[in-house]
């Protein structure tokens, strides 16, 4: 396996980024997330019930198991490939690092929103986001439909992108496994309702901090980035942006997500935020971003272009990080 902070891990890193941008997650491939998916699940059954302590305490084991073990097997994977070939070592690295990033993913799930909407077929653009949403999609109008694939965008460019970067760049692939096991537990049991409040109180505390760097790195690249490019036809708002962000992004219920999701809002000069609703019941999320302009479809395209540039300086300040690391010892 590459050193941490290399310019062989470098390497394996910018291979990975080229492979998930060329095929991204075929379905035929199997992938980590679903292996951890079974896990958690069944862990979950057998271990949320009992009295609310009960239930911490068997959470907490539960997240460090499937956080460790993620790691330990990634490690395994790879070390036992390379005793039998150094080079089926690299390859095993690459395909790891690989399946945790999202570039194309989350792209091409905006574009799933974005084409119908282009083509006025509002139902089909309500059902493309249900399937990367929670939230109730039908009778969304195009302005709401819109601001579920932004928010997706902007909050995902950090789960999919950048935070595995930043960890694959800080211990290879499998401390990016271990990451991708911190979201996978948070996305599955790190939520307030009844039944995961307890259980899943470590895994999203644990996510919480994992994302806390990445997060705020996030907005600053996405805000870096969106003064080296033009938008297609939208107007970027980048010299109020910055101070709009740092003073919105704590509004948000999440501590970390309201950084992406806040800067993308003021740099397309558009609100996001409002009124979500969950299986029926009302949830009012803080407004975020200055509504100079009605949301619709074409932001969901200037949002995928500003994910790109945000990702690309956020991989160049870590290559120029490695690099002069390098050059100086």
């Amino acid at each position: 396996m590459a050193e941490p902070l290399s310019p062989a891990l470098l390497a394996l890193v910018l291979a990975a980024v080229v492979l998930d941008l060329a095929i991204g997650d075929p379905r035929r491939l199997p992938h980590p997330v679903v292996g951890m998916g079974a896990v958690i699940a069944l862990l979950e059954r057998a271990w949320n019930h009992g009295l609310p302590r009960a239930r911490r305490i068997r959470g907490a084991l539960m997240t460090a198991l499937v956080v460790a073990g993620s790691a330990l097997l990634a490690w395994a994977a790879i070390a036992l490939l390379a005793n039998l070939h150094p080079w089926l070592g690299w390859l095993a690295e690459g395909w790891l690092l690989a399946s945790c990033l999202a570039i194309r993913g989350l792209r091409d799930a905006a574009l799933s929103v974005a084409a119908p909407l282009a083509r006025g077929d509002l139902p089909a653009a309500r059902r493309a986001l249900s399937l990367i949403v929670g939230r109730d999609t039908e009778g969304l109008d195009e302005g709401e439909v819109t601001r579920g694939a932004v928010e997706t965008v902007a909050e995902n460019t950090v789960d999919g992108i950048t935070a595995p970067l930043l960890f694959a760049m800080l211990g290879g692939a499998p401390l990016a496994v271990a990451y991708k096991a911190v979201n996978t537990l948070d996305s599955m049991v790190g939520y307030r309702s009844e039944r995961y409040r307890d259980f899943g109180r470590a895994s999203a505390r644990l996510d919480d901090a994992a994302n806390w760097l990445p997060a705020r790195l996030t907005a600053l690249t996405l805000w870096l980035g969106a003064c080296c490019l033009a938008v297609g036809r939208q107007a970027l708002h980048t010299r109020s942006a910055l101070a709009a962000t740092r003073r919105e992004a704590p509004r948000h219920p999440s501590p970390n997500s309201g950084w992406p999701e806040a800067m993308v809002a003021n740099l397309l000069g558009v609100q996001l935020g409002g009124t979500n609703r969950y299986r029926g019941e009302i949830s009012e999320r803080a407004r975020l971003g200055t509504p100079r302009e009605p949301l619709g479809q074409a932001h969901i395209g200037a949002a995928i272009r500003l994910m790109h540039g945000g990702w690309l300086v956020f991989f160049i300040l870590l290559a120029a990080t490695v690099l002069l690391g390098e050059t100086m010892s």
